[in-house]
């Protein structure tokens, strides 16, 4: 059966899972990028950006888990792109290039229509309408009883906490202090949605909470 899970999420010490004012040069927002610094160094990423072996202790492990039997991704509109409002044209295709890491069927939320986006790798953007419940159906189904990975950003991950459709949330800790951006737990009150802490483990540029919902 699929598990509904975020994995690598990043946060700062003071709640923060991204940087205000994002845009084209900023696409975490405003130092956005100081909350996934640990992950730049790991096999993973390097391996994925052609760069070289990269890191391989406990942040790569945990790295490595993230992608471990996903068969599919939600992502929130910010997360595919800066673009608001109705689509102007179909000219923008993803932060990633012609071959984004996902390599599996991924689903967007918007309020705004959009064909179907096949890239090279095996990922093909489908862009849903009609709401949290409809991603995750469609999501299910296209896993075949794999994993779906919530993306994000910080606003689609709130929407599933609160629904509590999350089963697993890995949030990798980081030493820093944004001061204002996207606050990931305000106004959520985790042990009432039925989530509890299930273990931590310390990393080298990030401590590696996992929390778990309840059975």
């Amino acid at each position: 059966m699929s598990r509904v899970l975020v994995r690598s999420f990043g946060v700062s010490l003071d709640g923060f899972a991204a940087g205000p004012d994002q845009s084209l040069e900023h696409p975490l927002g405003v130092r956005g990028v100081e909350l996934v610094d640990w992950f730049f160094p790991t096999r993973v990423w390097q391996r994925m950006q052609g760069q070289g072996e990269g890191e391989t202790g406990v942040d790569n492990r945990i790295a490595e888990l993230g992608f471990a039997e996903v068969g599919a991704w939600i992502l929130g509109r910010n997360m595919f792109g800066p673009v608001r409002g109705p689509w102007p044209d179909e000219s923008w295709r993803g932060w990633w290039g012609e071959e984004p890491p996902y390599h599996v069927p991924v689903f967007v939320l918007t309020h705004h229509a959009r064909a179907p986006l096949a890239m090279q790798g095996g990922t093909t953007f489908h862009f849903v309408t009609g709401g949290i419940e409809e991603a995750l159906a469609r999501a299910k189904e296209a896993a075949g009883g794999r994993d779906v990975r919530i993306g994000g950003g910080t606003s689609t991950v709130r929407q599933y906490l609160q629904a509590g459709l999350i089963d697993e949330l890995h949030l990798a800790l980081r030493p820093v202090l944004m001061g204002r951006g996207e606050a990931l737990f305000q106004g959520l009150d985790l042990p009432a949605l039925g989530y509890v802490c299930d273990r931590q483990e310390p990393g080298e540029r990030a401590t590696h909470v996992f929390l778990r919902r309840r059975a």
